[in-house]
């Protein structure tokens, strides 16, 4: 039986989309989505999985704890038998329970060369502080903001006439490419944690 991927996400999924590319092209050779969740009603991503006729869920999250309403994701998580969790545009923090119910098996894609400029608008953020070069990140999700072990890197250089949107839209592009890699990477099992370092074995 091969890897089966739940996906969580807030919006557009464009993430999402990428990740289910790769696996219908073999990029990720004997994986499956299993299951997409959005937090949000009307989450473009939930349509968009829909149609690729992948199984996926809207649990609301307004208004609940936040361990209260992991403990509802999880459950799903673990009734498609999920190998592996991607956050792809997920707007939420994990609780401490979310992670270890899948240690080491959570990754996250972030648009910026962490530890620079976690949290949201990392583009507005590289662009204010002047840096020459902004990128993006897959890295373990642990119960922290944007602080797991960093799996995959890659630079894209800032120009001069850069746009928040403008450089946001070639960060993605390496988004779409990195996050495929370290998938892989991390589901055939090719690497090690050294205390804060993740080293590539395969």
């Amino acid at each position: 039986m091969g890897k089966r991927i739940g996906v969580l996400l807030s919006g557009r999924g464009t993430n999402f989309e990428a990740l289910a590319d790769s696996v219908a092209a073999g990029r990720i050779p004997g994986a499956a989505i299993a299951v997409v969740v959005s937090n949000r009603e009307g989450a473009p991503g939930i349509e968009r999985a829909k149609e690729r006729k992948i199984a996926a869920q809207v649990i609301p999250s307004k208004g609940l704890e936040r361990e209260a309403y992991d403990r509802q994701v999880v459950a799903v998580l673990h009734q498609h038998k999920v190998d592996m969790v991607c956050l792809a545009g997920y707007m939420r923090l994990l609780s401490p329970f979310f992670v270890t119910s899948f240690p080491n098996r959570i990754l996250n894609i972030h648009p910026s060369l962490l530890p620079s400029f976690p949290g949201l608008e990392s583009q507005r953020q590289a662009l204010e502080y002047g840096v020459k070069f902004a990128g993006c990140t897959v890295h373990f999700v642990d119960e922290n903001l944007d602080a797991g072990p960093i799996v995959l890197q890659a630079t894209v250089p800032v120009r001069d006439d850069d746009t928040e949107e403008t450089l946001a839209s070639r960060i993605l592009a390496e988004e779409h490419r990195i996050y495929t890699q370290a998938v892989r990477i991390v589901l055939e099992g090719q690497y090690k944690i050294v205390g804060r370092r993740v080293v590539k074995t395969g």
